[in-house]
């Protein structure tokens, strides 16, 4: 008999109420553990424990304290709880990933992003990639502008990261859910106490699909999806992130060819080869295989 080698990373999922069947759950990790070199140990931390996981995944509930409702809100600080000592086993590094991510190919690739332990590896959504000039701005404004990051796939050492939790029940503790901007969301807490600590994602390894697919004008949209260069980048995704509401990943399966769909702030999403390029039949086959996945349990 084969024997499996230990795990050296781990895939984090956070999950709370509804939102979410555990068929898609267990259709991600499915995805993940298949298409990575080197399977995960996955830890799913939740606000109960969930029936009908795929074996081996370990439960954590989610620390009383991070299940205020205040949390659960559109800010998502519930996230927070990633972080917090004794959640997430401190051993290996983590990738973090919201339950509506689709991934492309092999996360363990992410994990070279971290320059040590104390790393923290996600969007950024400025022009502007964290680094020094980023950290300059933080230091000159003396913390009051920093560079916001996006939550939506995070890759950190949660023996290096328990602060964040800490900090974050000290500062509510002191000045409330909403006594400073970087309260109000997960990501602009991590962005603002870890601005030091930032790295970014490349855009050839991940990105979130509003920012990269979705523009005001349908001529920029399919002149961009012409360019070799920008074909060449899709094609080799790692992962990307969906916003959830706004796009619905099954939905998508049902639009005719050339459909759009117009977000918040009025970009547009193109369901067409010829804005998406290779991405769309990379979608389309996920959310197919999904889709039976579903019908099969």
């Amino acid at each position: 008999m084969t024997k499996v080698p230990p795990p050296v990373w781990q895939l984090v999922l956070v999950l709370w109420g509804t939102k979410y069947p555990v068929s898609e759950v267990n259709h991600l990790i499915d995805t993940v553990c298949r298409l990575a070199s080197h399977p995960p140990r996955v830890v799913l931390i939740s606000d109960a424990l969930r029936d009908g996981l795929r074996a081996g995944v370990v439960q954590r509930l989610i620390p009383d304290f991070f299940m205020d409702p205040q949390m659960r809100g559109p800010g998502c600080q519930t996230k927070l709880c990633m972080f917090e000592a004794g959640v997430v086993p401190d051993d290996l590094p983590a990738v973090f990933i919201d339950i509506d991510t689709v991934v492309f190919g092999d996360l363990t690739r992410l994990l070279a992003l971290q320059t040590s332990r104390k790393s923290i590896v996600m969007f950024h959504n400025s022009l502007l990639p964290f680094g020094t000039v980023s950290r300059m701005i933080h230091k000159v404004s003396r913390g009051k502008k920093y560079l916001r990051g996006n939550s939506s796939l995070v890759i950190y050492h949660p023996s290096e990261c328990t602060s964040i939790a800490a900090h974050f029940r000290e500062m509510l503790a002191r000045v409330g859910a909403n006594g400073t901007p970087a309260m109000v969301a997960d990501d602009k807490f991590i962005s603002w106490s870890q601005q030091y600590q930032l790295k970014s994602i490349p855009r050839d390894m991940a990105v979130k699909l509003p920012a990269e697919f979705m523009l005001h004008y349908r001529w920029l949209i399919h002149l961009r999806a012409r360019l070799p260069w920008v074909r060449r980048r899709w094609a080799g995704l790692i992962a990307l992130t969906l916003p959830g509401v706004e796009v619905k990943g099954e939905a998508l399966l049902a639009l005719p060819d050339g459909a759009e769909i117009v977000d918040r702030k009025g970009r547009r999403l193109i369901w067409s080869e010829a804005a998406l390029g290779p991405v769309k039949a990379r979608l389309t086959a996920y959310y197919t295989a999904l889709q039976q996945s579903g019908r099969t349990e």
